[in-house]
């Protein structure tokens, strides 16, 4: 049995880790164009910024893939034949396969503006983007960048740490408020800008412009502005990277269509992780997930069927975290998500930048928000999964306080009031 696995990200990796241990004897091969070895893709900034060195990034030794006879192809797949059950490759021929798991993840978002596609304009998504953004960075006196998400931020904290002045074009009123409530959203903003980072809210991009030697020397909004930049961050979001799957046969959506065990409408052919858009029951919108933890579980599960068992993927109770340049965030369960009779209790510090919010639905808890501060994974995730009573998690909010020793809980403020506010 021969194990194919386009693409070496986490999706991939887990997959072929948890095929190796059902199946000692099979043959796996993981094909990559961008990189023979699988990195933490997240810490590409850290890589920019000085903070970690690039095989600091690989979670394994490079001799773990030649002990655990796991083969590394580097080479671009340039066709998918699932008729012939074979990858073609660019300058290498074909590899033949009896299963094929597609974990390609996703690719930045363009969105058909002029002068997308010159020198100096680009994303931060993969190590190509790395070694651009080092090379554009030279020249670069001022940068803008354009989108409101977790990447933007991170590519904004990249450049403004070597002294390079960044703007911000948001498109919405407030940074992230898709995502954020107004008050977690109206933090990062204050935050932003009291970093130096010139934030334009409700600002579009219109165009950028050419300098006449096929490099961007300034952007065009559509309210009339000009920014003067050697630098253009495109990180308007993501999408599943699918290209090359076109006029293969396989089914797709916005991604590659899945069932819940991340079996395509091709037999032997599976996906997972970013470029997975899986199935849901008639009405509801398919779900496409695109967070590291998300992709993990889904390499756990399609690993699993593809050696023979039966498994689904179920990613349970949303988490997410991330860092807002240095204030820490985390967020469990249904937060901002307009549940219909949802009340919300929260508590802002009125000179730091922390907040927690509470989400409850007929007094039973259904989402957390923190800012500034930690708290145990395990503990909020099992207070949502029980839905504990909103008096009960009030009472014992300690339990999941994770702040390193010595830091101010902030507690003995916050708890009182968040009780005032429960009707």
């Amino acid at each position: 049995m021969h194990i194919a696995i386009i693409g070496n990200g986490v999706s991939g990796v887990t997959a072929a880790i948890r095929i190796r241990r059902h199946h000692p004897d099979w043959k796996i091969s993981l094909i990559s164009g961008e990189s023979k070895y699988h990195y933490s893709r997240p810490a590409l900034m850290y890589i920019f910024m000085g903070h970690m060195r690039f095989q600091e990034t690989k979670p394994f030794e490079d001799s773990y893939w030649e002990e655990n006879r796991i083969n590394l192809v580097r080479a671009w797949v340039t066709r998918v034949d699932v008729e012939g059950k074979q990858l073609e490759l660019h300058g290498q021929g074909a590899i033949p396969y009896d299963r094929l798991l597609i974990a390609t993840g996703s690719k930045p978002n363009k969105f058909g503006w002029p002068g997308q596609d010159l020198q100096g304009v680009q994303g931060l998504w993969g190590l190509y983007d790395l070694k651009q953004l080092y090379e554009t960075a030279k020249r670069t006196r001022h940068a803008v960048i354009v989108g409101g998400g977790l990447i933007g931020i991170e590519l904004a904290e990249m450049l403004h740490s070597r002294g390079i002045g960044v703007t911000f074009l948001v498109r919405e009123e407030s940074y992230w408020n898709n995502i954020l409530p107004a008050e977690e959203s109206a933090m990062i903003n204050d935050l932003i800008r009291e970093a130096k980072i010139d934030l334009l809210l409700g600002t579009e991009l219109d165009q950028i412009v050419d300098d006449g030697q096929g490099r961007c020397c300034a952007v065009k909004t559509k309210d009339g502005r000009r920014i003067e930049c050697e630098l253009v961050g495109l990180t308007a979001g993501v999408t599943p990277n699918v290209d090359l799957l076109k006029g293969s046969g396989l089914e797709l959506g916005r991604g590659v269509l899945v069932d819940r065990s991340l079996r395509t409408s091709v037999p032997d052919v599976f996906a997972a992780g970013d470029c997975a858009e899986i199935r849901t029951p008639e009405g509801e919108r398919n779900q496409i997930q695109q967070v590291w933890y998300t992709g993990k579980m889904q390499g756990e599960v399609v690993g699993d069927v593809m050696s023979g068992q039966e498994r689904t993927h179920d990613s349970g109770i949303w988490f997410n975290s991330a860092k807002f340049l240095d204030l820490e965030y985390q967020t469990y369960g249904k937060v901002n998500l307009r549940v219909p009779d949802e009340e919300n209790l929260f508590w802002q510090h009125p000179e730091e930048k922390v907040a927690i919010r509470v989400v409850h639905l007929g007094g039973k808890v259904i989402g957390f928000n923190v800012m500034g501060t930690r708290w145990r994974h395990e503990v909020c995730e099992r207070w949502l999964a029980e839905a504990r009573p909103v008096n009960e998690v009030l009472d014992r909010l300690e339990e999941a306080h994770f702040d390193p020793e010595f830091y101010r809980t902030h507690l003995t403020q916050a708890v009182p009031a968040l009780k005032a506010q429960l009707s």
